[in-house]
């Protein structure tokens, strides 16, 4: 099973890193795709992916959130950072919080889906309260072969087959989709195919039922596979084929 979207290179796991590697493992998890938010990132990120290389695959990005004046000076001292990566990410939109920066997360989402092209690798979007904004710089880039993962989706039927239209891309599902006040089963079971959805947890973040408020890791991903398999009316097994087969193919690993 891969957990294609997991920070457990941040502090929040320095008191136990290895024991929840271990519990992962043990649960089958063995794949961790680490996604970049910013500089300070970085060498926790290596760190980590050079005591599990046979693990770990790193990306290299700045989160929206993370951009600011300096972007283009912060961008260009990250980027021969991170050997090898997997994808651009974790980047996009997000005016959630804070819209101070909104043409600077503009400009830095247009660089780095240039660069995504550039490089021939996927891009890891993240997106909040930007829908329309984001789709318009896609849409300038849609045939340029564009491809990547919908992080943390958790929207509408309408938002969905939105952005089923961007074939290279896939949805990524965690915690989220076993809340109990949560649409996004009845969303996925309506809009979204199973060979379009691949695995994450976004820990420490989103933990699933019933660790929901709880630090998040990547042996609870099951949970997660199991809740889709009901979805879908298919076996953990089968999901954990689809979704791992999508995720190799998508990152190339």
């Amino acid at each position: 099973m891969i957990d294609t979207h997991t920070h457990i290179y941040e502090p929040e796991f320095d008191q136990d890193r290895e024991a929840v590697v271990e519990r992962a493992v043990e649960a089958g998890v063995d794949r961790f795709l680490l996604p970049c938010i910013n500089e300070e990132s970085i060498p926790r990120m290596k760190a980590l992916a050079g005591q599990y290389p046979q693990y770990c695959h790193t990306m290299i990005g700045l989160h929206p959130q993370d951009v600011h004046a300096d972007w283009q000076d912060v961008l260009d001292s990250m980027w021969d950072k991170i050997p090898n990566p997997v994808a651009i990410g974790e980047v996009g939109l997000d005016f959630y919080w804070d819209d101070t920066f909104r043409k600077e997360q503009a400009d830095a989402f247009e660089y780095q889906i240039c660069k995504s092209v550039e490089m021939d690798l996927p891009l890891v979007i993240h997106m909040r309260n930007a829908e329309p904004q984001l789709i318009d710089a896609m849409e300038r880039h849609r045939s340029d072969g564009l491809r990547g993962i919908f992080h943390c989706f958790g929207g509408s039927r309408e938002s969905a087959r939105l952005m089923m239209r961007y074939e290279g891309f896939v949805f990524g599902i965690g915690g989220v989709v076993t809340f109990r006040n949560s649409r996004l089963a009845q969303t996925l079971a309506d809009a979204v195919p199973a060979d379009r959805i691949v695995l994450e947890t976004d820990a420490p973040y989103l933990a699933p039922e019933p660790h929901r408020g709880h630090r998040n890791e990547p042996s609870f991903l099951p949970l997660v596979a199991d809740k889709l398999a009901q979805i879908y009316n298919l076996s953990i097994t089968e999901i954990d084929d689809i979704t791992s087969s999508t995720a190799c193919r998508l990152f190339s690993i």
